[in-house]
């Protein structure tokens, strides 16, 4: 499926008060107080929360064996009663999943489906294969059991339950690393964690950043790696026809604590020769304070001039 600019996207029914919700695991292995933490935030976010008992389960790095996950994630999507398909925590393994999902059956209908870090694979599958919008927001047994201050909880509910556009996406965290040649643009926001972006590089379902707003974040990675990923996509024609970049919080992305120089040099001398608009800082994702919730595959404007992310278009219907 060709997944360009131009193509269509589909997106899912909102929330409403007392819907069920599906908290999944399908990377990483889960502790038990987070979950039940995430679940109450949950609840208390007016959603009826559901879990398998098998999203405790460890296989090593992951939260049990492949075949576990990937049929707690189909029976989530399958199940006519729930609405929403949420990410406990990333890590590692939602790769893994691909050889085993029946695309016919999770398919059928979009889900409010939210995560990041690892998460984000399963975003471009699903953005690849069905032209999905997807939420690269706050997870269940992450920010969720934190409390309301690791994550924003006004852009959360007004993006899966509004039938209207986010409009502007304000952080007082934002500066621009380059204003562009063209100041104000507009395109699908895409991206999700830069890692995860590179490493599904060369397969079936690697991104298509062909006139996007391309949003990239990532943690705890040396300024070496960010720039060799930023180099593989740059190689790899990935930032040919982008209309803007636009880089998460970047947090704990240093060498050591003497090294001298900022990620955020790093980045502007990475995308200097792109001529577009580039913004830094936006808190979503591997965000430790105000998780924003970005809605993937809608349209948006990247504003230079105002230093402003604005949502065009609703996420669901």
């Amino acid at each position: 499926m060709d997944m360009a600019q131009s193509a269509p996207v589909i997106k899912p029914s909102a929330l409403r008060a007392g819907d069920a919700v599906a908290v999944v695991a399908p990377a990483s292995n889960l502790k038990a107080d987070y979950l039940a933490r995430g679940v109450a935030e949950l609840e208390g976010l007016g959603f009826r929360a559901r879990y398998e008992p098998g999203v405790l389960d460890k296989a090593r790095y992951t939260a049990g064996d492949d075949e576990r996950r990937a049929a707690e994630l189909m029976r989530a999507f399958a199940d006519p009663e729930i609405k929403a398909v949420w990410a406990a925590r990333g890590g590692y393994g939602s790769m893994r999943l691909f050889k085993l999902l029946d695309e016919s059956l999770i398919g059928r209908r979009p889900k409010v489906f939210i995560g990041y870090s690892d998460i984000t694979a399963l975003s471009l599958y699903f953005y690849r294969r069905f032209g999905w919008v997807t939420f690269h927001g706050p997870m269940a047994a992450k920010d969720l059991a934190g409390g309301e201050e690791h994550y924003d909880r006004e852009t959360l509910i007004k993006a899966v339950t509004g039938a209207s556009p986010l409009g502007e996406i304000r952080s007082d965290k934002i500066e621009m690393l380059h204003r562009g040649v063209e100041e104000c643009v507009t395109g699908r926001l895409l991206g999700g964690c830069l890692s995860l972006i590179t490493a599904m590089m060369g397969s079936p379902d690697e991104l298509d950043t062909r006139g996007s707003i391309l949003f990239l974040e990532d943690t705890a990675t040396r300024p070496y790696a960010i720039d060799r990923m930023l180099q593989q996509l740059k190689l790899a024609g990935k930032f040919d026809e982008v209309r803007g970049i636009v880089f998460g919080e970047m947090t704990d992305c240093v060498q050591h604590a003497d090294q001298g120089y900022r990620i955020q040099d790093v980045l502007a001398e990475c995308t200097a020769d792109l001529n577009v608009p580039v913004m830094f800082g936006l808190p979503s994702g591997h965000s430790p304070r105000g998780n924003l919730t970005l809605p993937l595959g809608v349209t948006a404007t990247l504003d230079a001039s105002r230093g402003a992310l604005i949502i065009d278009e609703a996420a669901v219907e």
